[in-house]
């Protein structure tokens, strides 16, 4: 919710860009009412910011020529905004940006007011994000640097390949796009010259990288997320549906965000769906939950999941453990801190 503070830096900026602007044009732009940017504009005067006022139908507002903002100036908002944002750049690309990170901190730290100040300190201690998927250890940091550089300047570059499910590695000319964050793993979405059509590759899967002398043109109209999210629906989706009992409803419920939809029985129960275009994908998933979940569709998801329980029971042949054995089974898997959380 914006301040006043943050309303009068807004309106300074407007100032800046829009010169002789009307006072209906302010309000609009600042979701307040005439009179109160009239009031604002009272308050900048107080505060020394040079504004003058052009009378008649054509006038507005303006501030004196040549008066500009200090080169930063955030609101407490806003200095918590980039001081989390900075935070995520570190864990979610290693070392590729967390020393830059530390250093824009560094930096804006030096200039920022007291009061924007104690806001990033709090948030910093207050507002946390836990459960990010840690970044791939074994990602090669030079080459995932190269490869930022050479995405950075347009140039194209040699890889050798190992894809997934391939005995043998490819060498590969690629123009590198973008570069990609998504569950752990690093993406580098690419026009590939072996194929001659677009690929994205898995940046801990580049067994060695080499930039080369030749430019490329991104296309204008490339847009990285388009190129995702038509990938994903070039695979035919499926929809699994899940039957949780009446005393296992509320553990769905805590999981609500694994769900596209949900829905209450009359006896309790609860019939959790969602689409996916990975059945093994969907294993880990149900398994995560089993016994307590149990698949009403589709059958080729059970026969997948019966096939990887006999596996499992082949590979640990001991006697079975009775339950009271095996202790309360609602948080396993889970650390101590998510154990706090989901029984909180």
């Amino acid at each position: 919710m914006a301040n006043t503070a943050t309303r009068l830096l807004n309106l300074i900026m407007l100032l800046q860009r829009e010169p002789n602007s009307p006072a209906s044009r302010l309000a609009e732009a600042l979701d307040v009412s005439v009179r109160t940017v009239q009031r604002y504009i009272t308050m900048l005067e107080e505060m020394g910011v040079p504004v003058y006022a052009e009378r008649g139908s054509q006038g507005g507002y303006s501030l004196v020529r040549g008066y500009r903002m200090p080169p930063l100036v955030l609101s407490p908002e806003e200095a918590v905004a980039v001081s989390l944002g900075t935070s995520a750049m570190s864990v979610l690309w290693g070392n590729l940006f967390r020393t830059s990170a530390q250093s824009a901190m560094s930096k804006i730290a030096n200039v920022l007011p007291e009061e924007q100040l104690r806001e990033v300190r709090w948030a910093q201690d207050s507002l946390l994000t836990r459960g990010l998927p840690r970044t791939n250890p074994g990602v090669d940091e030079p080459l995932l640097e190269a490869l930022y550089q050479a995405s950075r300047r347009c140039q194209q570059v040699d890889i050798v390949y190992q894809g997934r499910g391939r005995e043998q590695a490819e060498a590969r000319r690629i123009n590198p796009y973008a570069l990609i964050y998504s569950w752990g793993q690093q993406y580098c979405v690419a026009y590939c010259h072996l194929r001659g059509a677009m690929r994205s590759f898995r940046v801990d899967r580049m067994l060695s990288l080499q930039p080369l002398e030749e430019h490329f043109t991104k296309p204008d109209d490339f847009d990285p997320n388009e190129y995702l999210n038509q990938d994903a629906d070039d695979r035919p989706m499926i929809r699994v549906r899940l039957l949780f009992a009446p005393q296992y409803a509320e553990l769905a419920r805590d999981y609500a965000c694994c769900w596209d939809s949900t829905e209450t029985l009359a006896d309790g129960s609860l019939v959790a769906e969602y689409l996916t275009a990975d059945l093994d994908m969907a294993r880990c998933r149900v398994m995560s939950f089993a016994p307590k979940a149990t698949v009403l569709e589709p059958p080729e998801l059970i026969a997948n999941i019966q096939q990887a329980a006999y596996a499992v029971l082949a590979q640990y042949p001991a006697e079975p453990m009775v339950p009271e054995a095996l202790g309360d089974t609602a948080n396993a898997g889970h650390t101590l801190t998510e154990r706090r959380l989901l029984t909180s």
